[in-house]
């Protein structure tokens, strides 16, 4: 018997455990769940193994699925790295970066001239995305994310600290004052599914838990509250330094200096088979001098008193 299970199995088995249903693998690859099925099938014959449990028309990996999965995961990983470099010319390399929307928009591509004109043989591709890693459709150099996390099959270091504090816009600011934290029940608190806790922990930690504001706006990603406030719609629990330059221009305000939430801060991802490579290298160094050149809270005057531990971040 071949040492080399069915390469076409491998991969809709990674495209089936990645995305946790067989009918969704099928819409991905432009095949039937009966094709699917039939080699979910032929793969557990072949390995011996079952691989996914079968229960009420869902599926769900069992725990050899899992190890299998990681594993396949960085070899296919592998093969499209190195494809991607074998075509790119001699003289040029790209690099994948994965990043979440807000961290590109806000921190990531203004500072991006500066990689390029130490780097400028280094194409990059930026692509963003709020999901989990392990969940993506396509393969990256590099990805970032807030942590810690899980990551199997992963090297990880955080390179960025990130705090919270209520932003809002200028117009809005003056037509309703904020001079201390219960001021807020007069505003339009702007939330974020990706970050589902964060405004009540701040109004805990402010001392005003039970504050109920005059309304809320909900949003899908962080990156479109942010933009709400932006436009005047309400407050926002900006991410600082994520929301530096906007404070900086004037764009926002920061209405109240205290307190300051540390949350968790951001992690440069790299995949184990990328670990030996020289430009990914460059880039994960280049993250950690450019953190290194911020300033960490957005006030003058404020200490180690004022800024607030947080709870376990959500």
């Amino acid at each position: 018997m071949s040492t080399y299970p069915p390469l076409n199995a491998l991969r809709i088995f990674e495209a089936a455990a990645r995305l946790e249903s067989f009918s969704s693998a099928a819409d991905e690859l432009f095949v039937t769940h009966g094709a699917v099925s039939k080699q979910i099938k032929q793969l557990e014959e072949w390995l011996g193994v079952r691989l996914f449990e079968r229960a009420g028309g869902r599926v769900k990996l069992t725990d050899t699925g899992w190890r299998y999965l990681i594993q396949v995961q960085d070899g296919l990983d592998l093969i499209a790295n190195a494809t991607s470099q074998l075509l790119q010319p001699d003289n040029q390399r790209r690099l994948t970066i994965n990043s979440t929307p807000t961290m590109a928009m806000h921190w990531l591509m203004p500072r991006l001239h500066v990689f390029r004109e130490s780097y400028p043989d280094v194409e990059l591709h930026l692509v963003t995305s709020d999901r989990d890693i392990s969940r993506l459709d396509s393969p990256f150099d590099i990805a970032i994310r807030r942590g810690p996390g899980d990551w199997p099959g992963h090297i990880a270091k955080p390179f960025l600290e990130e705090c919270e504090l209520p932003l809002c816009s200028p117009a809005l600011l003056k037509r309703f004052p904020i001079e201390s934290p219960a001021d807020l029940a007069q505003h339009t608190l702007l939330y974020a599914d990706t970050r589902p806790t964060a405004w009540q922990r701040w109004l805990t930690l402010a001392g005003v838990p039970e504050l109920k504001p005059a309304c809320g706006l909900h949003f899908d990603r962080f990156s479109l509250a942010l933009q709400a406030a932006l436009d005047g719609l309400g407050v926002a629990l900006g991410p600082l330094p994520m929301a530096q330059s906007l404070v900086d221009s004037g764009q926002l305000v920061a209405p109240l200096s205290s307190p300051v939430v540390p949350v968790r801060d951001y992690c440069w991802i790299v995949p184990r088979t990328a670990s030996g490579d020289s430009t990914v290298a460059s880039f994960c160094r280049w993250l950690e001098q450019e953190s290194g050149q911020m300033r960490p809270f957005p006030a003058a005057g404020l200490n180690d008193n004022m800024i607030a531990h947080a709870f376990p971040e959500d």
